[in-house]
């Protein structure tokens, strides 16, 4: 028979005087947590590869058509939590039940060793899925190739403004024109480009600036200063519009990101306490047999 509150299982208990002992060793069983968080690990990679295919199907590049932007972020923190659940359950119930018994341990050690192993699983598996993490992060050439590719299209902008800027007016007077002797056509676009792209910084052109672009439009299409003004004053609203829109895309990304950071922290601290849980009621069931 065994003392009352201790869980009898195994012939390895140390007797010494009448008193029943545990044997001296870990408690930690190191093969059961390790099983544990691969089960999640392996889980959680499953299933955010399933949303990933869920959400993208869900997406279009019609408008009107498919999941809106808050549409999806909130689809995306409901899957989020949903895989920290389920991945965090199975993999602290695997390693509650694959831990090895102990010999003559009092029934709330056994609870807290099994509660502790399901959290230590849980702990394990987010090492490993930070570790994925990284590794695809090593791929940062690509984003090398994005920024390059983002640097390649605000100089198209910007090479698209000049073009507007010189752009003749049809049926515009060229009687009147500025003329600027000894400054080439190309010299023109280089003193408008770099013009245009301090604009892009400040978000804004001097009234010298201006009056100079308004010179430079004037000389190079041979237009009056009042159409070239018109023209000048054109572009600027069309480059301010552009600066506030992709103001607002950043800080929509910010605040997305922001949103999901957040979701993750809460979710993956919900999935700790899942899987502790989880580890205590696989070892429950272990112990029943």
């Amino acid at each position: 028979m065994s003392e009352i509150g201790l869980t009898p299982v195994g012939p390895a208990a140390v007797v010494a005087g009448g008193v029943v002992e545990a044997p001296a060793q870990s408690a930690v069983n190191w093969g059961a947590v390790f099983a544990g968080g691969v089960a999640c690990a392996s889980l959680a990679i499953i299933l955010s590869i399933l949303g990933l295919g869920l959400g993208l199907a869900s997406l279009s590049p019609w408008g009107g058509e498919g999941l809106s932007a808050t549409g999806f972020t909130v689809w995306a923190a409901i899957w989020l939590i949903i895989v920290q659940w389920v991945s965090s359950f199975f993999g602290g119930f695997v390693a509650g039940r694959l831990r090895t018994k102990w010999v003559a341990v009092h029934t709330d050690e056994v609870g807290f060793r099994d509660t502790a192993h399901g959290f230590l699983a849980w702990g394990l598996a987010l090492l490993f899925t930070a570790g994925a993490l990284a590794l695809a992060g090593a791929g940062a050439t690509g984003v090398g190739t994005q920024v390059a590719a983002k640097a390649a299209d605000a100089a198209g902008t910007q090479n698209y403004y000049v073009s507007e800027l010189f752009r003749p007016v049809p049926g515009a007077a060229s009687a009147n024109g500025v003329s600027m002797p000894g400054v080439t056509t190309m010299q023109l676009r280089a003193d408008a480009t770099a013009i245009l792209a301090r604009a892009a910084v400040t978000g804004d052109v001097s009234q010298a600036d201006q009056g100079y672009l308004t010179q430079l439009v004037a000389a190079g299409t041979g237009q009056g200063a009042a159409t070239a003004q018109v023209q000048v004053n054109n572009v600027l609203n069309m480059e301010r519009a552009d600066i506030v829109k992709a103001k607002q895309v950043t800080n929509a990304a910010r605040k997305s990101a922001s949103a999901a950071s957040i979701y993750m922290f809460f979710s993956a601290l919900v999935g700790a306490f899942i899987a502790a849980v989880a580890g205590a009621i696989g070892g429950r069931i272990r112990d029943r047999y």
